[in-house]
């Protein structure tokens, strides 16, 4: 079997001679055998290939020169498997007459190389047959009856696809490095030259001539979806600048995926592709709708739904009438298992309203452990219940700054409560809940008295870190030279204020501001973020609650 990796590798042409040939997608937990043979700051895609062919019996890998990791990639691929097929084609920049002279006899030459490396011998009749029997370019594909999305930017995994097909999402196009808009153009006069040409004159990417187009490709393709979707791979930068060049003239709703192929980025990959769906106007139609519960309930009967947000440090659920009026709450500490929290947290607030199961009409569950809840009707994500909820709280507020235990999350709302865009931070736990459960460990005192030793702070220290394990480091070492505990709190909580205020900007800062979650407790990260941004935040009396009045108001949305 040869692995291949871009959509200019001549793929037809290894199958004609007999080859298996097989994309490579990166599915890993780790990066260890490419952090010792290949450096740092090398794109996670090219380690993500090095680990997979080193796990694989391949018999060899085509690369194509897209950028400087591939090239990386190729010299340690040569280095370790010197019994391998692990060729390197050329692609040239030039997609005209010239560029496909040059890429034909570039494939000519790897044809050779190949035939001596399997004595395999290339027939061209066979090869004729091949693009006979599929020469037809392959459309879009919109689909009336369901929500279209788009995908574009640097190459997307199989995952994003998935996860779209489960929330009932058609994929239109994908005009990645990966996508299926291969041409195969079959030309009796000159049948290579014109699979060549055929080759080079797919969606560009950005390293080709005519990379200068995309945009208004770009435009043409996008007036016929919903939504876009632009991945981008960390350490990226071409596709990064071309996200942000997009970003002012799209006139679609668009979400920026950056991922770095490791499995552990599928549960916020999940999370964010759910939530913008859960944006879309066109995903907000009577399919969405409860159809039967009014007729199972008897007339002038109080009506009670329940919410219940599953996080990382508490599970919360939330009670509510059919007008709205929250009947009881409850906060709990999360566990070991989310499913067992959310059991104990549903038992306490129905036993707080004084309610039984069987008087809830409808429960609605989000949070990262939405899905592990067995007793929920439905999940909807922590961004569109946060949306919703700080909506409920207050009508005015815009921006929206939830710090959890394991992320954070700014989140900008239409007038009307509605999200219109959010970011969250990557995997990293600094600016979190659990950032701050590490430096009151390090301090050695309680959660509840970090944030308030900080307003007594009387000399402003700089943490310089933002990484939780080397700010942990040099908090030990202010600790060492005897700094004051208050000006530590301080200088941590000033540190948090900092990352929130990268986030915020991305979103937009638009007044008013609200901040939700346990750190919004914080009164030392709350005095911080203020001076940051200039303005009062709001925070509704409990704020780890807003997530859940979120969940619980779709509930209600749900049986009207």
């Amino acid at each position: 079997m040869l692995g291949y990796i871009c959509k200019y590798a001549p793929v037809e042409i290894f199958e004609s001679m007999g080859a298996d040939m097989e994309r490579i997608e990166p599915d890993v937990t780790s990066f260890n055998q490419a952090e010792q043979r290949m450096h740092p700051n090398i794109c996670s895609f090219a380690k993500g290939v090095l680990e997979e062919v080193m796990d694989r019996d391949y018999e060899g890998v085509i690369l194509t020169t897209c950028c400087d990791s591939i090239r990386r990639l190729y010299d340690v691929l040569v280095e370790e498997f010197p019994q391998k097929f692990i060729y390197m084609l050329d692609t040239p920049r030039i997609t005209k007459d010239a560029g496909v002279t040059i890429y034909e006899q570039r494939i000519r030459d790897m044809i050779r190389a190949y035939e001596d490396f399997s004595k395999k011998v290339f027939d061209q009749s066979v090869f004729e047959a091949r693009l006979r029997a599929d020469h037809e370019s392959r459309q879009f594909n919109v689909k009336s009856d369901q929500v279209n999305i788009g995908i574009i930017g640097a190459r997307a995994n199989d995952s994003i696809k998935e996860i779209l097909k489960d929330n009932g999402a058609n994929v239109a196009f994908d005009l990645t490095c990966t996508g299926l808009e291969r041409r195969l153009v079959y030309d009796e006069k000159g049948v290579m030259t014109g699979y060549v040409r055929g080759l080079l004159g797919q969606f560009p990417c950005m390293r080709m001539e005519q990379a200068a187009n995309r945009d208004e490709l770009i435009r043409k393709s996008a007036g016929s979806v919903d939504g876009v979707i632009y991945h981008t791979v960390q350490f990226c930068d071409n596709y990064a600048y071309e996200y942000a060049w997009i970003k002012d003239w799209m006139d679609r709703p668009m979400l920026l995926l950056e991922t770095d192929y490791t499995r552990q980025s599928c549960g916020q990959i999940r999370t964010r592709i759910e939530a913008f769906l859960e944006s879309l106007p066109s995903a907000k139609d009577n399919s969405h709708k409860l159809k039967e519960v009014h007729e199972t309930m008897e007339k002038n009967k109080p009506v009670y739904v329940m919410g219940i947000d599953s996080g990382s440090t508490s599970t919360n659920a939330v009670i509510m009438d059919q007008n709205k009026n929250i009947r009881a709450f409850a906060v709990v500490r999360t566990g070991a298992k989310s499913g067992d929290s959310a059991h104990k947290v549903y038992g306490k607030v129905l036993n707080s309203a004084g309610l039984e199961p069987k008087d809830i009409s409808w429960i609605v569950s989000t949070g990262y452990g939405r899905v592990s809840i067995p007793f929920a009707d439905e999940n909807i994500t922590e961004i569109s219940c946060h949306g919703k909820g700080a909506h409920y709280f207050n009508p005015n507020i815009q921006t929206i700054l939830d710090i959890g235990g394991q992320d954070s999350k700014a989140i900008r709302l239409s007038p009307e409560g509605d999200v219109k865009d959010f970011v969250m931070n990557d995997k990293c736990a600094a600016g979190t809940g659990r950032f701050l459960e590490m430096i009151a460990r390090t301090l050695e005192v309680s959660l509840d008295e970090l944030g308030t030793i900080a307003l007594t702070s009387t000399e402003n220290i700089e943490i310089t870190s933002m990484c939780s394990v080397f700010a942990e480091s040099e908090v030990i070492s202010l600790i060492a030279n005897n700094r004051e505990k208050a000006d530590i709190a301080n200088g941590v909580c000033h540190a948090i204020a900092n990352k929130a205020y990268g986030l915020l900007r991305r979103v937009g800062m638009a007044p008013e501001f609200m901040m939700t979650g346990g750190v919004a407790k914080n009164p030392g990260v709350v005095r911080a973020v203020e001076e940051k941004i200039g303005h009062k935040l709001y925070i509704c009396q409990e704020p780890e609650i807003v997530g859940a009045a979120g969940a619980a108001l779709y509930a209600l949305e749900k049986i009207s």
